[in-house]
């Protein structure tokens, strides 16, 4: 039975037609490129012969044998791109019709063909893939490239534009069409998306070889869940940083799509939107109630203990504990606020959440005070990153939203499950629990920080100590540290009083009316075996005396005659048992070594807790004890 493929076939398609369907057939396979593999097809339509090459997604076709040499397909999915002036077909789904078949036609090569065979694009296209739901090619990746790949056809999408006008458009002006960002992909040459601010991250300023710049990014999800980031570097962060508000929904245009560099984006998708000098960000006057407000993908915590170290989560829980801030210092050397809390749902188990930075004041402040109130919050943690130090734990990064008491099924059915019978159920932490006395925990006593030469190494000793404080110096226990935002934290250098009676910051350069004031606490600690001496910065310093260190300031100052509110706030913290979390690393003071010991956490002495610990320690003790 005689085959006809589908008459004018390559023509038709090189001239543009990519809603035709034709019937082709596969004259020559050749693979190419080593790091991935690719395929290069040689096709005709019994008249014209054209080279195409094959998308990555369909490369088991050929090694499974559906497609061979003299294979008749159909092509469902294609565009047709420029690649050095020379144009060729990218076959995103195809049918075979016919597995293997004579030669047919009388054939004539396409005039780029010859040309093309013997300059085959094998470092010109990288892989492609097609999103099932829609009928549009969708590409997903692309390897790095020596040359420039700029298709020439863009396939249609609905709805028409909805752009404001902007007076007269020349011709090669017009606006481009809205798509989903779903399809979005780097070979398209003009295009719109519509799509609601999710996430807006800071203002960064770096330092490279190429000099100083600032960058921010946010991210966008639209109707169809599609979710992008979105960053602007220099000239452009002055032109969007205030234009761009969470929540807000905005027409975007004219960016370049790059490779998401996935160790600092968390969002689905394989693109990243850079905005130019000619990109446009429109807000959209009317509200979309059909984009969502945010996107989550909830993980139960019981998950979460076979969840992948450094995976990127969602997760929601109810708040159970919440413990005082206490200082981190960096790396870099800057300094840093740590505050942990607690989480648990409804599949019965706990989990620790470590908030940092600017998040242990705003929602880690509020959250303390809900549960000291008595109220266990609900929170959900859009992109919380897994850790698996001393069990599983989830920390906050920079892309990290928290949302207390959200509008959403999940947060209403885990408050009923609460309120009914979730408070009074135990749960079991896949987290390390500090306050009960974790067996992971490095426990010393006072004299073994000496007698075993902790914190002498080239890194520091972490460990805990069960001790009362016996003495606080009163004469210096605070300083006058900068209010002014350095990068993006508080600056806390100590400051000076100017001639004009300002403070003044050396490192900000600037003087102000008010300033900070920071607890440095110099403290005696002992227990049975000994005593020594402590340092205990800001939180840690609060957590000792209850209060802040300028309320405490102000005590001193302001002491007159009967008043001795200082001295009993000072006497109301000594000699009660607390449990220490010290970090103890040698430092060089001018040319003498010396041992400092840092007070990083204090906590309370919960007895019930801690003596279970220490039933724990003995070997075959009964597991059942109650207490």
């Amino acid at each position: 039975m005689p085959v006809n493929l589908t008459s004018n076939g390559i023509p038709a398609i090189l001239a543009g037609d990519i809603n035709s369907k034709p019937l082709l057939q596969v004259l020559d396979i050749k693979l190419i490129g080593s790091a991935q593999e690719r395929y290069r097809l040689l096709l005709s339509d019994s008249v014209s012969t054209q080279q195409a090459m094959l998308a990555t997604q369909l490369n088991d076709r050929v090694k499974t044998g559906v497609v061979r040499k003299g294979s008749v397909v159909q092509l469902i999915e294609y565009i047709c791109s420029t690649i050095q002036n020379r144009k060729i077909i990218v076959v995103l789904n195809m049918e075979t019709i016919i597995p293997e078949c004579e030669i047919i036609g009388n054939l004539k090569t396409h005039a780029e063909s010859d040309t093309m065979a013997h300059n085959p694009v094998s470092n010109g296209i990288s892989q492609y893939t097609t999103k099932p739901s829609t009928n549009h090619p969708i590409p997903t990746n692309l390897a790095k490239t020596s040359q420039t790949f700029q298709p020439t056809v863009q396939p249609a999408y609905q709805p028409p534009p909805v752009y404001k006008s902007h007076g007269s458009i020349m011709k090669n002006e017009a606006p481009a069409r809205i798509i989903p960002i779903a399809a979005l992909n780097p070979y398209q040459g003009r295009w719109a998306i519509k799509a609601r601010v999710t996430a807006k991250g800071d203002l960064r300023r770096y330092n490279n070889a190429k000099g100083d710049g600032k960058v921010f990014s946010f991210d966008l999800l639209d109707t169809e869940g599609g979710e992008i980031r979105v960053t602007c570097f220099n000239a452009v962060v002055d032109r969007f940083y205030d234009t761009i508000e969470v929540g807000k929904v905005y027409i975007i245009s004219k960016g370049s799509l790059k490779p998401a560099k996935k160790n600092f984006n968390h969002l689905n998708n394989e693109w990243e939107i850079f905005l130019e000098s000619s990109s446009t960000i429109d807000l959209c006057p009317d509200e979309d109630s059909s984009i969502p407000q945010q996107r989550f993908s909830f993980k139960p915590i019981s998950e979460i203990e076979t969840t992948e170290n450094n995976s990127i989560i969602d997760v929601i829980g109810v708040v159970t504990s919440v413990k005082p801030c206490v200082p981190v210092q960096r790396k870099n050397g800057m300094e840093t606020q740590k505050r942990d809390l607690n989480l648990k749902d409804q599949s019965g188990r706990s989990v620790e959440l470590t908030l940092w930075g600017e998040f242990c004041n705003r929602e880690g402040q509020k959250l303390q005070e809900l549960v000291n109130s008595g109220f266990a919050p609900v929170l959900a943690v859009k992109a919380g990153k897994v850790n698996d130090f001393s069990g599983k734990s989830i920390g906050t990064i920079s892309s990290t939203q928290l949302f207390i008491d959200p509008d959403s099924p999940e947060s209403s059915s885990l408050r009923a499950w609460f309120d009914r019978v979730g408070r009074n159920l135990d749960s079991q932490s896949i987290s390390r629990d500090f306050q009960s006395g974790s067996k992971s925990d490095t426990w010393k006593t006072i004299s073994q920080i000496k007698d075993e030469g902790l914190g002498r190494s080239d890194k520091a000793d972490w460990v805990t100590v069960k001790a009362t404080i016996s003495f606080i110096k009163t004469d210096n226990f605070c300083y006058t540290a900068c209010p002014l935002t350095y990068g993006d934290k508080q600056c806390n250098k100590k400051v000076t009083k100017s001639g004009n009676s300002k403070w003044q910051c050396d490192r900000c350069n600037q003087e102000f009316d008010e300033c900070d004031y920071r607890y440095l606490l110099q403290c005696q600690v002992q227990d049975h075996t000994g005593l020594t001496w402590v340092t205990a910065f800001q939180e840690a310093g609060e957590e000792i005396l209850g209060c802040s260190a300028k309320d405490l300031y102000m005590m001193k100052s302001d002491a007159q005659g009967d008043d001795d509110r200082f001295g009993n706030a000072i006497k109301n913290c000594l000699f009660a048992e607390v449990l220490l979390k010290l970090k103890i690393k040698e430092e060089t003071y001018g040319e003498e070594q010396r041992v400092k010991i840092t007070v990083v956490k204090v906590d309370k002495m919960n007895y019930s807790s801690y003596t279970k610990f220490l039933l724990g320690l003995i070997p075959g003790r009964i597991s059942n004890v109650r207490l």
